[in-house]
């Protein structure tokens, strides 16, 4: 599209205005996106001249202090654009954006009756939990799920953002389906399986059977780690589990200590989960489901559940959707 480089210098600079100005979160997540795609996708290539980017706003950037990196960006790009500018923007806007929801998220959580628990918790020492004895005698408890179908294919408007600035839209018909395929299984079952186990190792194990991914942590800080691996998935519900609380994002304390307080002296986990055959883009929410898979087992091995087994209740359930 060819669109005035000037014009574009405007939008951005009421773009920037409007999302620090709106109340809105869904208005500003959007600002923040649109401002990444313009210096990503057409300013940048409106400008031939190769500049150096300042240091402080790389420094900002990689200290994950993204509003300071664009200050730093920003105070070069109104008086000399560049090419290398623009590109830096474009990686603030969008990891600020992606940031933005990652805290309504902790806040909707925290918020959430059952959950704060685990963003008070800040030593490794001190978790309150403790893992169910029939782990400790050696089972493998296994928690089976369904995947989601949306009838009504309103666009996933009941995502959690979405809905809260926007109630009315959120309307979507879901039914949870268990699939089996033609000539090889005899009836339908649930498609997504998670496992968990106590190990004699004081390491945490996570294993995707599916994605043909394993890995062997052993400090708290590398659960926190999303982008690590294609194993992000299962961190995060090993934190939103209550087993890492989400309290202890900041610690470099081993796995090891936390551990000792949760199993016992020496011990540790491993999780392994397996999604059966469902292609990826099948548009059943395979990703939500697995994550509550995971997060539903983790309650279950350390007691936050009234069984070991069997079905959820309906409060039980509600906290494991809100987590």
């Amino acid at each position: 599209v060819n669109v005035d480089y000037n014009f574009l210098l405007e939008q951005c600079e009421q773009l920037d205005r409007f999302r620090r100005k709106s109340k809105n979160l869904y208005q500003t997540v959007r600002a923040l996106f649109f401002l990444y795609s313009i210096h990503r996708f057409h300013l940048k290539h409106k400008i031939s001249k190769a500049e150096l980017i300042p240091y402080e706003g790389y420094k900002a950037l990689l200290a994950r202090d993204f509003d300071g990196a664009i200050e730093h960006f920003l105070s070069v790009h109104s008086t000399n654009p560049s090419e290398a500018i623009s590109s830096a923007l474009a990686s603030a806007y969008v990891k600020l954006g992606f940031q933005t929801l990652a805290d309504q998220v902790k806040i909707s959580v925290k918020n959430h009756p059952g959950n704060s628990w685990m963003f008070l918790m800040n030593q490794a020492v001190d978790h309150p939990k403790s893992m169910h004895h029939q782990l400790l005698d050696g089972i493998i408890l296994r928690e089976s799920t369904p995947v989601r179908m949306d009838l009504s294919h309103c666009g996933w408007s009941d995502i959690f953002f979405l809905g809260m600035d926007f109630p009315e839209a959120a309307r979507v018909l879901n039914i949870s389906i268990d699939l089996a395929v033609r000539g090889r299984h005899n009836f339908p079952t649930p498609p997504i399986d998670s496992y968990i186990r106590v190990i004699d190792e004081p390491v945490l194990i996570l294993t995707s059977i599916d994605l043909k991914a394993t890995v062997t942590l052993k400090f708290i800080s590398e659960v926190f780690n999303f982008a690590k691996d294609y194993l992000g998935l299962l961190r995060a519900g090993i934190i939103a589990s209550g087993i890492v609380p989400f309290g202890l994002e900041d610690s470099h304390s081993p796995l090891s200590e936390l551990f000792d307080t949760l199993i016992g002296p020496g011990k540790g986990l491993e999780l392994t989960t397996r999604v059966n055959d469902i292609p990826k883009g099948s548009r059943l929410a395979v990703s939500t489901n697995l994550l509550s898979s995971i997060i539903a087992l983790g309650m279950r091995a350390t007691g936050q559940t009234r069984s070991l087994s069997g079905e959820l209740t309906e409060e039980e359930r509600r906290l494991v959707a809100g987590r």
